[in-house]
């Protein structure tokens, strides 16, 4: 079982490597979906290109793991052997098991081996953590867990945007929204929603806020990009932005807070009602 995880797929990992083919469309920052999968009805997330090999051996066991396919607690193959089998060096297998066991995925002990860790010693928020977790459709539980993160998060930043926001990021947030607007496409609407909530947590002027959006943006590009790809209408929360939008301009941080919690309970109420993949989710 451990060896057909492994070796599926990955026998031309070398020639990928080499040609310069393993890394997809790249979309213009991390967490944003590349824009043939969005219209296709998909989302993959990746923080960063996969610029060579041992890019390329971290992202496919870190998939693996992540993705279940090798199971908690299981002792992964000898390293001559998982070399061998991934086609690639012992030395670039070695160094890439080290930026997984820095990661909280697996670890190594003498006599032992390299173990998957439990998820418990996984770091959560790690941005490859984050886009593994989300590159196959999220469970349900997964779902429940970003709406929560948002009811914690969002509101507050919209309140705080509505007392510190300054001319500048009030255009940045003005252009964001117009950009939701002008959308022709779940694509166009996916990217400019992300931009709109990256522009909420930076009119916070708030350092350790605006440091946690790098955090959590794949989590949020992959929640807007789930809701919109099930929405009939995936223009349907605009008018909730607008009143957010609104609450900022004329810096009125109970109503910011109020229409950032209903957007958010909406999103919550949608999801619950449709599921992950059906219905008139409406995007978020």
């Amino acid at each position: 079982m451990t060896d057909d995880a492994i070796t599926r797929g990955e026998r031309d990992a070398n020639t990928l490597a080499k040609s310069g083919s393993d890394t997809r469309r790249a979309s213009s920052r991390s967490g944003r979906p590349d824009q043939h999968d969005a219209e296709n009805g998909q989302h993959t997330f990746k923080p960063t290109p996969l610029r060579n090999i041992h890019d390329h051996v971290i992202d496919e066991l870190g998939k693996r793991i992540v993705g279940g396919q090798l199971h908690q607690g299981e002792v992964l193959p000898r390293e001559e052997q998982l070399a061998e089998r991934m086609d690639v060096s012992r030395t670039t297998l070695r160094e890439a098991i080290k930026v997984l066991a820095a990661k909280g995925l697996v670890e190594s002990r003498p006599k032992v081996g390299t173990r998957v860790r439990d998820s418990r010693f996984w770091h959560q928020l790690d941005a490859n953590v984050l886009a593994w977790r989300c590159a196959s459709m999220p469970t349900e539980d997964f779902v429940r867990k970003l709406v929560d993160m948002r009811e914690m998060i969002e509101p507050s930043a919209a309140a705080a945007a509505a007392r510190y926001c300054n001319s500048r990021q009030w255009e940045v947030l003005e252009a964001a929204y117009a950009s939701m607007e002008a959308a022709t496409s779940l694509d166009e609407w996916t990217v400019a929603d992300l931009d709109f909530h990256e522009a909420v947590l930076s009119a916070t002027n708030n350092e350790l806020m605006i440091a946690l959006f790098s955090v959590i943006e794949t989590s949020l590009g992959t929640f807007f990009a789930l809701s919109a790809r099930t929405a009939k209408n995936f223009k349907y929360s605009l008018p909730h932005h607008h009143k957010v939008l609104e609450a900022i301009r004329h810096r009125q941080p109970d109503a910011a807070r109020r229409a950032m919690q209903h957007m958010v309970a909406d999103a919550r109420l949608n999801m619950k009602q449709h599921g992950q993949g059906h219905g008139e989710a409406a995007a978020r």
